[in-house]
């Protein structure tokens, strides 16, 4: 069987430096000119469109990885819970709607775009996280209408759940999404964002440790498995 051929193999860079950007990008808050200018402090001299142009390359193959990953770990799980939550995202002055799918422990399923926010809208949206991931034992939801709508023609609403904070799981995983977007100054295509939000959860669970429930010492060599993980993706 031949080797499969390397991503980075048209780069006169190496793939480290690659992915340190891409990193930099999509797990803090900066803009593509702070990356340019932290890059430069570290003795790298990168123009912001090279940043641009390596997240786009190689942001969704890291997180193609990652998801992968995930995917298989869910598989194993007969017994979890899945938060469904939409919030607004302002696109070109347009108000259009990102849902997310979070699970038990946290981690970002499922990020999709839609311009609507009704039935339709729900059922794309619960097919394609369900599809993926398998069945959940219960699939807690918000108040919204669409929900069980698409719910009673999945043959699920008997599974979902409502109640008052109960899916503040998921609508805290909209957070460093928010912190993200603000450094960005939003978005202009539909297609942008959903690239975005999709790779930016991927890499957000990646690196999230949930560092306020270990100690120091774990917290720390979760963080060197996460970072030497990281390192090996795509190589």
């Amino acid at each position: 069987m031949s080797k499969p051929l390397s991503p980075f193999r048209y780069f006169h860079s190496s793939p480290e430096l690659i992915r340190e950007v891409v990193m930099l990008y999509l797990r803090f808050p900066l803009s593509l000119r702070n990356v340019e200018d932290l890059l430069f402090e570290r003795g790298y001299d990168l123009c912001h469109e090279t940043v641009r142009l390596w997240w786009n390359r190689f942001g969704p193959l890291f997180a193609a990885d990652i998801r992968r990953r995930l995917v298989n770990r869910m598989r194993g799980f007969r017994h979890w819970k899945c938060h469904l939550d939409e919030m607004y995202v302002k696109r070109n002055g347009e108000m259009v709607y990102l849902w997310r799918a979070v699970d038990h422990e946290g981690e970002i399923l499922e990020s999709y775009v839609t311009r609507k926010r009704d039935k339709s809208a729900a059922l794309a949206f619960v097919k394609k996280a369900l599809k993926r991931h398998g069945k959940a034992e219960t699939i807690v939801t918000d108040g919204l209408r669409s929900y069980p709508a698409a719910m009673r023609e999945l043959g699920n609403e008997d599974r979902r759940d409502v109640g008052r904070w109960l899916n503040n799981r998921a609508e805290n995983s909209h957070l460093s999404f928010r912190r993200r977007e603000r450094a960005m100054l939003r978005f202009r295509q539909m297609k942008t964002l959903q690239k975005f939000a999709s790779v930016h959860a991927s890499v957000h669970n990646h690196f999230s440790q949930e560092r306020h429930l270990v100690d120091r010492q774990t917290y720390k060599l979760r963080r060197s498995a996460a970072l030497a993980e990281w390192q090996a993706l795509a190589s």
